[in-house]
């Protein structure tokens, strides 16, 4: 059946919101004398708000090929081309209106729409040309393969085929039509590798390198330069190589061994729970035959498949919260009232305060000041810090006068008097309350009285470690996950005593940082170690009584966490994770299991084993030693280990909620999210306890209201 046939004015009723993205045309007379209609896509408003494409938008596109197809007929017009307002070709499709539709019949509706229209491109009877000017994601790059031939505007903002990061799949042509343009290896990157990898994106000469792109044009010039390209594709003068299309040989012996690498790679790097991963390999795998019609209505079924499923649902929650609910923290006092901060003063040269002056000197730009107990730890930092600014400069992420203004920005020293101009210090000392409350009360002394003072504290009180301050009121929680650079979360803790001022010059410093900040009460653990403690303990309790390490990790493999919570504690630390674990053990001995060898585990050089994929596969000798002293012999089944953490994750997150750690159940699954990237396609935890029933165990109601579900099963 032919796309045309299908009756798809269900989804006019889907457009009440829709912010239409027009497809304007006008005919431009190339210099052969050659007539192109030029469609230019436009929203109406500026580059904030990116072109989307939704049922109307689509609609309306849809009838501007139709047109345009019929002028090619009658010689009216030589060739189409397609382009995008200012700075945008196209963000893809308008994920809102998806999120709610009303049936798994209205998304299949909504993916054969795509190809309908888009796939017109290719069927116009003229030659189409996408002039991808700009930012082209999901959608507006399938804009672009199901043209005939395609530019780039150099200084594009970003490329990519996201769709796998929000539990989807490229829908509307780019599974089929990517890898028999580039290649499968190639293609595994762009659609399955770098959406999972913190979302990557091209930039346009790598997109040009990979084939993606036939030519690529300086921005001062690109519409015109990409019009006489095409005037010469044309007329015949300009050759276009594909030099990435894959040939028999591939198709028939690289083809499937890359697809099986893939797959090994997939389940060892993030298990069998996330389905878009692994419905778009296989549309990957299928591509390397078969008809465009037959890859088309593969991507149809794959399509309407997931947005009817919980994790597209789940993922839309995520998505939500990062893109919106995170750039507004709740409770954040008016940014008029923060302090300016002109020199950031730093306690400590070790690893995490290098760390962090390398951050804070990078994103604001003003003097850091580091310290220590002796000049050659300070030296040491400060060797660090400049060794990886030149890491940078030598990517180019830097520029070398960059550079150098940024080594002259830090200085080291072992003279605490010279925190006295400082506007805002922060320690990253050991963890433990007497040492930070001994070095702030030393620099208190020294700096001004408004002055800002930080304590990245993860587990301890925040007021407890001021309570000696003469000011406890300028002391704020400034929470940084590892590795600092990377993880975008801030739990930004107040105390009772904690001044607007401060809170407010906390929450600018985090957006100066690049950072998201959350605002916390100030109890034990905050909200993620909190959180990961109850985890850790658990997968400890466990292996205390008798259970296989390996056996344990599995266990928890259906929470669809990127990494096993030994694989995490290993990341994080085991002397971190001993001082947290005994953090909540202090503070609910009845709800949080530690053990006392978890100290004993955190002197050895090396705890676990792995394997080539950085699973945890067991304890190391050493370590089997010290555990075997406390371990039982009634391990633990799956199941009960899996119950027994989602039941206490429910009932946790419940009691944060009434003892007002966070205002709102949203703010929770946020820091999960953005502090110990907990899966979008659990839309953090909430919204995965609810549906697996673990909130109803817990406390006899759900989270949310009703829960977070997929179309299918509403």
């Amino acid at each position: 059946m032919s796309y045309d046939d299908i009756d798809f004015s269900p989804l006019d009723a889907l457009t009440g919101d829709e912010v239409v993205t027009h497809a304007l045309v006008r005919d431009i007379r190339l210099a052969s004398g050659r007539t192109l209609a030029l469609i230019t896509l436009d929203n109406g408003r500026d580059h904030t708000r990116p072109n989307t494409l939704g049922p109307a938008t689509l609609a309306e596109l849809g009838g501007v090929l139709d047109t345009l197809a019929a002028r090619g007929r009658a010689g009216e017009i030589d060739a189409v081309g397609v382009t995008g307002k200012k700075y945008i070709l196209a963000a893809g499709a308008d994920l809102s209106d998806v999120s709610r539709l009303p049936s798994p019949e209205i998304a299949r509706l909504v993916a054969q729409r795509g190809h309908q229209v888009l796939g017109r491109l290719s069927t116009l009877g003229v030659p189409s040309f996408a002039f991808v000017n700009g930012l082209a994601l999901g959608g507006g790059l399938e804009i672009a393969l199901n043209s005939t031939y395609r530019t780039v505007d150099s200084s594009a903002a970003a490329i990519a085929l996201p769709e796998v990061f929000l539990g989807l799949i490229p829908g509307w042509g780019g599974a089929y039509l990517l890898p028999n343009l580039i290649g499968i290896e190639n293609a595994l990157e762009v659609v399955i590798s770098n959406p999972l990898k913190q979302n990557r994106v091209l930039k346009p000469q790598q997109a040009f390198d990979l084939g993606i792109m036939d030519a690529i044009f300086p921005a001062v010039s690109y519409l015109e330069d990409s019009l006489r390209w095409a005037d010469g594709v044309l007329g015949g003068a300009v050759k276009v190589d594909r030099r990435n299309e894959p040939g028999r040989i591939e198709r028939l012996t690289k083809w499937p061994i890359a697809i099986k690498v893939a797959r090994g790679m997939l389940e060892s790097k993030i298990g069998t729970v996330p389905r878009a991963p692994y419905i778009a390999l296989d549309l990957l795998d299928k591509a390397r035959s078969g008809s465009r019609d037959e890859g088309f209505a593969r991507e149809d079924d794959a399509l309407a498949e997931l947005i009817s499923g919980d994790q597209f649902a789940a993922s839309m929650y995520a998505f939500d919260l990062v893109q919106k609910r995170a750039k507004r923290p709740v409770g954040a006092p008016d940014k008029s009232l923060a302090k300016k901060v002109t020199k950031v003063g730093i306690i400590g040269a070790g690893l995490m305060a290098s760390q962090f002056a390398l951050l804070f000197v990078r994103k604001l730009q003003v003097p850091v000041l580091i310290t220590d107990l002796d000049q050659a730890r300070v030296d040491k930092g400060i060797a660090y810090i400049h060794e990886e600014i030149g890491k940078l400069e030598a990517k180019g992420r830097l520029d070398s006068d960059t550079a150098g203004k940024l080594r002259s920005l830090v200085h080291g020293t072992v003279d605490k008097a010279e925190y006295a101009d400082c506007d805002f210090v922060i320690e990253a000392v050991f963890e433990e309350v007497g040492v930070k409350q001994q070095v702030f009360g030393e620099i208190e002394r020294i700096v001004a009285d408004d002055a800002i003072l930080a304590t990245n504290t993860s587990s301890l009180s925040v007021e407890e470690i001021g309570a000696k301050l003469a000011h406890p009121e300028r002391l704020v929680g400034f929470h940084f996950f590892n590795p600092v650079a990377v993880m975008p979360l801030i739990e930004i803790v107040r105390t009772p005593q904690t001044t607007d001022a401060a809170l407010s010059t906390a929450f600018v410093v985090a957006k100066g940082l690049g950072k998201n900040a959350v605002l916390t009460a100030d109890a034990p653990g905050f909200v993620v170690n909190r959180l990961l403690a109850k985890v850790m303990g658990e997968a400890a309790r466990a292996v205390y009584e008798g259970t296989p390490v390996a056996d344990v990790e599995r266990a928890f493999a259906p929470l669809g966490l990127p990494m096993g919570p030994f694989q995490l504690i290993d990341l994080v630390g085991w002397k971190v994770a001993a001082h947290v674990q005994d953090t909540m053990t202090s503070a609910f001995p009845e709800r949080f299991y530690a053990n006392e060898n978890f100290h004993q585990l955190a002197e050895l050089p090396e705890v676990v084993e792995k394997d080539k994929g950085g699973r945890v596969t067991g304890f190391t000798k050493a370590a089997e030693k010290i555990a075997k002293k406390a371990t039982g012999k009634t391990p633990a089944s799956a199941d009960t280990i899996l119950r027994r953490v989602q039941d206490g994750l429910a009932q946790e997150i419940k009691l944060m909620l009434d003892e007002g750690v966070v205002p709102e159940v949203e703010d929770i699954d946020l820091c999960l999210i953005l502090g110990a990237g907990w899966p979008f396609i659990d839309g953090g935890a909430s919204p995965y306890l609810d549906r697996e029933g673990a909130s109803e165990r817990a406390f006899g109601d759900t989270f949310h209201h009703p829960p977070i579900r997929g179309i299918a099963h509403r």
